[in-house]
């Protein structure tokens, strides 16, 4: 398991906007991460009703944005998030009670412009959300 010193300093997200925490597994095409820390109060995407599933494509964006620099793709370019898309959510609010985020990662594209994922969140086996982002590098 890899945990987040592994990536941090190259990608963009830091501090509490950091929400992948482990990489469990990964190869060539697809990564398997896990975030934690999506309970507390002070998570920057949650509102007083708690954290909405659609706030899950960011997870499935920064495990695409893990995934690339374990495999160095972006040439040390920062990435814009620029779509998601057929996004599916099981649920309206994620269960906090319920533990681990799991975040599943496939890419279908890539080259030097930017990258597409499909992607899938699940919390205890019961999926979440899912859908495809698209990434694009920003040149230097």
């Amino acid at each position: 398991m890899l945990t987040r010193q592994h990536w941090a300093s190259r990608i963009p997200h830091a501090y509490d906007m950091a929400l992948i925490d482990a990489v469990v597994d990964w190869t060539e095409t697809t990564i398997h991460a896990i975030g934690e820390r999506h309970r507390p109060d002070t998570h920057p995407l949650r509102s007083p009703a708690g954290l909405h599933a659609v706030q899950l494509a960011e997870y499935g964006a920064q495990a695409l944005a893990v995934h690339a620099a374990l495999l160095g793709d972006t040439g040390g370019r920062a990435g814009r998030l620029v779509s998601v898309r057929d996004m599916h959510l099981a649920v309206e609010y994620v269960d906090l009670s319920q533990g681990r985020l799991d975040v599943q990662a496939e890419r279908i594209y890539v080259d030097d412009r930017g990258a597409q994922y499909l992607f899938k969140v699940e919390q205890q086996g019961r999926m979440l959300a899912s859908g495809r982002v698209v990434v694009m590098y920003v040149a230097q």
